[in-house]
């Protein structure tokens, strides 16, 4: 019989996800850190229609520190993009494997546009 003392209690933490907010000048930039999927993805959306609710020029969500994005995630991005209102730009930074290909094969870049850095993204939504 093995010695049950030996064995350690695994420990299960829920994903993380930081959601946060920037502004420059009219141009809204929501960022998310960590894992996005169905449990942390309601924090990403409720951030993005806060910051819609203020009608800015542009939201920018910024996926850059994103190291796993769930469908729920990008079906957040998709719902997003579908309920901001005419005159709002949305745009999505994302690149590399663990966002922009996810992002690119299944489908969204067709819906939404997808910068490869937050800097490309403000210097287009901005001219």
């Amino acid at each position: 019989m093995p010695d049950e003392s030996n064995i350690a209690d695994e420990v299960i933490l829920p994903p993380d996800c930081v959601v946060e907010e920037k502004w420059f000048d009219r141009v809204a930039v929501v960022s998310a850190a960590g894992t996005v999927d169905m449990l942390t993805s309601p924090k990403l959306e409720e951030r993005i229609s806060t910051v819609v609710a203020q009608k800015p020029a542009a939201v920018v969500v910024d996926l850059t520190d994103v190291e796993f994005l769930a469908s729920a995630g990008m079906s957040v991005l998709i719902a997003a993009r579908q309920q901001t209102p005419e005159g709002i730009t949305f745009a999505v930074v994302a690149d590399g494997p663990v966002t922009g290909r996810p992002l690119k094969l299944v489908g969204v870049t067709d819906i939404v546009d997808v910068y490869p850095t937050l800097d490309k993204a403000l210097a287009e939504l901005a001219a």
